[in-house]
């Protein structure tokens, strides 16, 4: 049995399906990131959407972390709560969310615009501002060659102010050939550079180029640019950052998040039904992983909200060319394996996208190796 494997049969979760995460993977995932970090001479901002836990925000920023991004009003109310001092909202805010930023106390908060009316919006409150750049991504964000003119309009307002440029490359960060990221994040890193040395060159330097994310974390540092990176899905890791690989060589990061599931039914052959469905698994990049708990290369499939599928490995080809006849055929013709999961056992999933994941569950168990369990609240899940 391998290290994983011993440490997840110590542990006995109290209820299905529940979010797990190994407190000796997620230390050693966020020491690892902020000494990349520190030895660049670059701050890191942890991206709080990605867990949406204060408590382990707290954990990122006791290690090193200037503070924690984030992406919605409530959850920068939740992180300053908690008592993280330096908050940067990364994404548009909307109308009603300027007085609400403005009225937390006892943390920066800061939050990045890319259009005027944004900025004659969030004007009268007195927060910092980003510029918001898109280089590629198509989300939000002004032009490379529109930034230089919205930053002049933030320095001339009064009450606002100039803090630098964002510019988040999502679409790099899953590219799955490693020549492929580098050169698209060199093209961008360029752009970037040039955007630098334009706002420097008007007489507005930026205090801050905020950007850059797990995906690109090597590169970003290396390239010189940014004075801050916004990486989250490092410190817990996902099956979709496994398919794509580390930006240069190997990953020093490793699986931190599981969930938990029950075997609830045994009834037919082909595969064994688990009570982890789409309510407890978001599905918009690579199915979950089935790492402990059913036989090698067993597969997870959704049975609905409440429901999970892990296939048996012998069965893949015939379920894959028709999934339900041949689950009455594979129940007439073949005999169940003998390493098929039995019912009651508990069979461990890595999730194929943490973030999205992470916000369907109020709260995980942090696990030492000896299978003692902390529960720790996700509370800055709030969609305002």
């Amino acid at each position: 049995m391998d290290a994983l494997a011993t440490f997840l049969d110590r542990i006995a979760p109290p209820q299905t399906p529940v979010l797990i995460v190994r407190r000796t993977a997620l230390m050693q995932n966020i020491s690892a990131m902020q000494a990349a970090c520190t030895a660049a001479g670059v701050r890191l901002r942890a991206h709080g959407k990605m867990h949406k836990s204060t408590a382990l925000a707290g954990m990122q920023v006791a290690a090193g972390a200037v503070g924690v991004c984030c992406q919605t009003v409530g959850e920068a109310e939740a992180y300053a709560a908690a008592g993280i001092a330096d908050v940067l909202v990364t994404a548009p805010v909307p109308p009603w969310g300027w007085p609400r930023l403005a009225a937390i106390r006892g943390a920066h908060v800061a939050a990045v615009i890319d259009s005027a009316e944004q900025l004659a919006q969030a004007a009268p409150h007195g927060l910092t501002l980003y510029v918001d750049v898109d280089l590629g991504q198509h989300r939000a964000g002004v032009t490379p060659g529109d930034a230089l003119a919205l930053a002049q309009a933030i320095a001339a307002t009064p009450r606002a102010r100039f803090g630098g440029i964002q510019a988040y490359c999502g679409h790099h960060q899953h590219i799955a050939d490693a020549a492929a990221r580098r050169d698209a994040n060199a093209a961008a890193t360029a752009t970037l550079r040039a955007l630098v040395a334009e706002f420097s060159a008007a007489g507005l330097p930026p205090r801050q180029v905020t950007g850059g994310g797990t995906g690109t974390y090597a590169l970003d540092l290396a390239g010189g640019v940014f004075t801050e990176i916004q990486a989250g899905s490092y410190a817990l890791m996902d099956v979709d950052y496994g398919v794509a690989g580390a930006p240069e060589g190997e990953w020093p990061f490793q699986p931190a998040l599981f969930l938990a599931a029950s075997i609830v039914s045994t009834r037919h052959v082909a595969l064994a039904t688990c009570d982890a469905g789409l309510k407890a698994l978001y599905t918009d990049g690579p199915a979950p992983r089935v790492v402990a708990g059913a036989a090698p290369g067993s597969r997870w499939r959704s049975l609905g909200d409440e429901h999970g599928a892990i296939l048996h490995p012998a069965f893949l080809e015939r379920l894959r060319a028709d999934p339900l006849g041949a689950i009455a055929a594979i129940d007439g013709d073949s005999a169940r394996p003998a390493d098929a999961p039995v019912e009651g056992r508990l069979v461990w999933l890595q999730p194929g996208h943490v973030d999205p994941t992470m916000a369907l569950h109020s709260g995980f168990y942090l696990a030492d190796e000896d299978g003692t369990l902390e529960h720790v609240a996700i509370d800055a899940r709030r969609i305002a």
